[in-house]
């Protein structure tokens, strides 16, 4: 399997800092690649937003790097994929608290990870950026750990209503800021002429899944330019509407 990737991010209409991180990579061992693509969304409520979100990304990346190689080699195991991830996860979260406490701020970040190797894919998920599979249709991958989510499980809301509620940005957890994680972890099959999209929620807060789907279906993403092409567009009709946060996506095609 092989793989078209782009990443781009933008600081947005109305911020002063981007505290998005964002990072792709096709990681190859023995003939066989892997793609690795990471997306962390720095705490705009909080302190060093991106500190947070570069600091994660950073040991993801190492992990990638260094680690990665060996399990593509030696074929992946999604329980042994788990705990290094959660170690890395766990280390974070312990080390951005301290380096808070130190500095009398509280900081965080989002985090959402995709490894695809061999026919299958790995995400790893904390707080509110999100994974889509786009194929058929437009697929969200991952569960949003924000309290408007956790009420729409519940039966408290409807997702209508959860459109406009005021609690829709509040996370239930982040790394750097919670006492304890839960991080979630998805795997699946990973067919060939699919598209997977990884974004910070500053991407996707005004934009249809009908526009997702016209823009970045398998069919329209015929080489890395169109894909980075699309990519700007929706980014620009993200600010055209007025989106206040940082934006940023990665596209990855199988191929």
């Amino acid at each position: 399997m092989n793989f078209l990737s782009v990443s781009l991010t933008d600081i947005g209409i109305s911020r002063s800092v981007n505290q998005d991180s964002i990072c792709t990579k096709v990681i190859q061992e023995d003939n066989k690649k892997a793609s690795f693509s990471i997306v962390c969304d720095g705490m705009g409520g909080l302190s060093e937003g991106e500190v947070a979100s570069l600091s994660v990304l950073n040991n993801f990346c190492r992990w990638a790097d260094n680690i990665l190689p060996v399990l593509i080699r030696n074929g992946i195991d999604f329980n042994e994929l788990k705990e290094q991830w959660t170690k890395i996860i766990l280390k974070q979260n312990q080390y951005l608290g301290e380096y808070g406490a130190n500095k009398g701020i509280m900081l965080g970040t989002t985090l959402t990870a995709l490894l695809i190797n061999d026919g299958r894919y790995y995400g790893v998920h904390v707080g509110d950026s999100r994974i889509y599979e786009i194929k058929d249709g437009v697929h969200q991958l991952t569960r949003d750990h924000t309290l408007v989510e956790r009420d729409i499980r519940l039966g408290n809301i409807t997702e209508e209503q959860a459109k406009n509620d005021p609690r829709k940005n509040i996370l239930l957890q982040c790394v750097g800021a919670s006492p304890s994680i839960e991080p979630e972890f998805i795997n699946g099959i990973a067919e060939e002429n699919t598209v997977y999209m990884l974004c910070s929620d500053g991407f996707r807060h005004v934009i249809s899944d009908e526009e997702l789907y016209d823009n970045l279906n398998s069919n329209m993403l015929v080489n890395e330019h169109v894909m980075k092409e699309r990519a700007k567009y929706l980014i620009e009709l993200n600010k055209s509407r007025m989106e206040q946060d940082n934006i940023s996506v990665i596209l990855v095609k199988t191929i």
